[in-house]
């Protein structure tokens, strides 16, 4: 996936929660932790290619399903 467009869904679909929020909403459960610096390098599109248990983990913060991340 193109980096400047999962950057733009996870800020659309974040809408008015913080990084920090998504963060640890996302580092629920274990490991991975999901850091606010992460996120926010994922939304300026200067990490690319998150893991499969990232994208997990987002996706389940933001109450959707993986594949809506990728889209």
């Amino acid at each position: 996936m193109a980096p400047r467009k999962l950057a733009k869904v996870i800020r659309e679909l974040r809408g008015e929660m913080t990084q920090e929020r998504l963060a640890k909403l996302a580092s629920r459960g274990g490991p991975p932790k999901v850091t606010r610096s992460y996120i926010a390098l994922l939304e300026t599109g200067r990490k690319r290619n998150p893991s499969v248990p990232i994208l997990r983990k987002l996706a389940r913060a933001l109450g959707v399903p993986v594949g809506e991340l990728l889209e």
